[in-house]
């Protein structure tokens, strides 16, 4: 589940300020919209290719204009928009005059390598929050100085490295999206853990054998579905004392590659281990919520994965159950399934 873009904080009255931020989200899920209409017309202190409305001076739209480059960026841009264009290099010298005051730079959906990145560009960044760098063609991340980084996006392109210790003063960094890349386990090794505070970290559709380790200990959100995943390390998710969501669907995990309990922890509301090669029902705790586990090869229901002990306190949570598209029909379940699993609202077979 893909994060929204926070608020940005501007220094403007309460009114314009919702304005502004419903604006900014606007412009980042369509790239189609044009927002001059709305805030004005471009005022004098802007790029000719681009456009800086008058009543939200301090954005500069060059998003969807077929640009080659990255133009030059005038004093007082806190917001720059780039995506949806042809951009295949970023030139010495264009951030100069926004080094330490850009917050948001927007690159997805152009065509940018990591040999046409000049020196003095993004490495001088010293104030940037939000860096969404997704469809380019990166084969290792971009990451600017900023310790204020409080979101990265770099899906979509051809990473294959993740260098240790680019993260490492990262400390307000909470959000990375790396999905739909050629990163290995190796590659990624020590990659993650700099960040502190990090809540969400996406590495689905990647070559990932194993669960990325080494992740901040502050997760709550961690999807690594589509890899080769299969198995998880015995006592993984001890390491993870806040992680609320984990999916590891479309992957190869195997019964043998789960150490028993591995799965047994208070944190999780929602597991999804679908697509995968399991034969039987992995032991979960009783305050999980939703769990995924369609199209294996489960052939048996055993109630002990749910239950240890059934009493009038102490039964489990589960609401949400998937079972469909394995060996096992509604006839499975034991008779005295319903004192155990009697919250569940939702358990599917077909």
């Amino acid at each position: 589940m893909e994060q929204k873009i926070r608020d940005a904080m501007f220094p403007v009255r309460a009114p314009l300020l919702a304005l502004l931020v419903s604006v900014a989200l606007c412009q980042y899920y369509d790239y189609d919209y044009q927002p001059v209409s709305m805030l004005g017309p471009s005022g004098p202190n802007c790029n000719q290719e681009c456009e800086c409305p008058i009543n939200f001076p301090s954005a500069m739209y060059c998003d969807s204009r077929k640009l080659k480059f990255v133009p030059f960026v005038p004093t007082g841009i806190k917001y720059l928009y780039l995506q949806n264009n042809q951009i295949e290099e970023i030139k010495a010298g264009v951030f100069d005059n926004v080094t330490a005051e850009l917050r948001w730079l927007v690159l997805d959906n152009n065509q940018i390598t990591n040999g046409k990145i000049a020196k003095g560009t993004i490495d001088k960044l010293t104030a940037l929050e939000k860096l969404f760098f997704s469809y380019n063609n990166l084969t290792e991340p971009v990451i600017p100085p900023s310790k204020s980084l409080d979101e990265l996006k770099m899906m979509h392109n051809k990473l294959s490295k993740f260098p240790s210790g680019l993260l490492t003063d990262k400390e307000n960094l909470t959000s990375i999206n790396l999905q739909h890349n050629q990163l290995t386990s190796d590659a990624i090794a020590g990659a993650f853990k700099g960040p502190k505070k990090l809540l969400s970290l996406d590495v689905s559709h990647n070559k990932l054998k194993k669960l990325p380790a080494g992740v901040p200990s502050s997760l709550e959100i961690l999807y690594a579905d589509y890899n080769d995943i299969d198995g998880v390390g015995a006592g993984y998710l001890n390491k993870l004392p806040a992680l609320q969501y984990l999916r590891i669907s479309h992957n190869k995990l195997v019964d043998s590659g789960l150490p028993a309990g591995v799965f047994n922890a208070t944190s999780l509301v929602e597991l999804d281990l679908s697509f995968n090669k399991l034969q039987s029902i992995p032991e979960i705790n009783e305050k999980l919520e939703q769990l995924y586990l369609q199209a294996n090869e489960i052939n048996k229901f055993d109630l002990t994965s749910f239950c240890k002990h059934v009493t009038s306190t102490s039964f489990s949570n589960l609401r949400h159950l998937r079972l469909d598209a394995n060996n096992i029909t509604h006839n499975s379940m034991p008779s005295d399934y319903v004192n155990c699993l009697r919250v569940a609202t939702d358990i599917m077979f077909e």
